[in-house]
């Protein structure tokens, strides 16, 4: 199993799965499907903590690379996710090379950062951790607002950030549109097309939420980390079609946005 950024290092993409529901079972049934990453939602999905370390043991099981995304940009429950075992960070609302600068400190140790030693689940797993946080943990702040994007020659400028995560939604609602992919709307599509030249100057991955049909076109516009799916998504939509199926009707291909 590699980790995300060995994947971006060797130059590949990555496909993920996200988790809202909180249950190891279908963290592990998301994980053996075969994606690139699975994250574990802790900011909007229902997880709290133990059993998020739960998931993140389930995931790493079933041979996939565990990632969590955090309520918010702060050092306690970055560091306390990190030593669940999760590979990498996803961090909210980072709007400033300021916020930007405090999330890598959180995803590192001294003397980069600030994360406090204390890895007492991730540590058992691996040798010499220390020097594998160093060259695996992936820190990935969120790019998801007017603001953020205004201002990300500076946030992408400091240094230990792996890749930039947009989150659709949001960034949809402060550009005045409908939260979800906006594609076709001319603030969206620029903001998107800015956020990727951006990224491609600085050498930092560009990824965000899509949806299965819509990844080819992201990699195609220069995304290298989309997820294409979530449990509760894919949960409801599977039964849809079948229940379709059941009645003798046609459900669609019930694609789905994720927020």
């Amino acid at each position: 199993m590699r980790t995300l950024r060995q994947q971006w290092n060797d130059g590949d993409r990555a496909i993920g799965g996200w988790l809202s529901i909180p249950a190891t079972f279908s963290a592990e049934v998301m994980s053996r499907v075969g994606f690139d990453y699975v994250c574990v939602d802790t900011q909007h999905g229902n997880i709290e903590y133990q059993m998020a370390a739960e998931m993140i043991r389930a995931i790493e099981y079933a041979g996939t690379t565990p990632i969590v995304r955090v309520p918010w940009n702060e050092p306690g429950i970055i560091g306390k996710m990190l030593d669940a075992g999760a590979h990498g960070i996803i961090i909210p609302m980072v709007n400033s090379p300021e916020e930007a600068e405090a999330a890598v400190r959180a995803c590192r140790y001294a003397p980069r950062g600030s994360r406090s030693y204390g890895p007492t689940v991730a540590a058992p797993r691996r040798a010499g951790y220390v020097e594998w946080a160093g060259d695996n943990v992936a820190c990935i702040p969120m790019i998801e607002t007017k603001q953020a994007v205004e201002a990300l020659p500076e946030i992408l400028s400091v240094e230990g950030i792996d890749a930039i995560y947009v989150g659709p939604a949001d960034l949809s609602l402060t550009l005045g549109l409908p939260p979800g992919n906006n594609d076709g709307e001319t603030a969206f599509d620029e903001a998107y097309a800015r956020i990727i030249e951006e990224c491609l100057k600085a050498g930092v991955v560009p990824g965000c939420h899509a949806s299965g049909a819509l990844v080819p076109k992201r990699f195609a516009q220069g995304f290298r980390m989309v997820t294409a799916t979530a449990d509760q998504l894919a949960m409801g939509i599977g039964a849809r079609q079948e229940l379709a199926k059941a009645r003798g009707g046609d459900a669609g291909d019930g694609a789905g946005s994720l927020y």
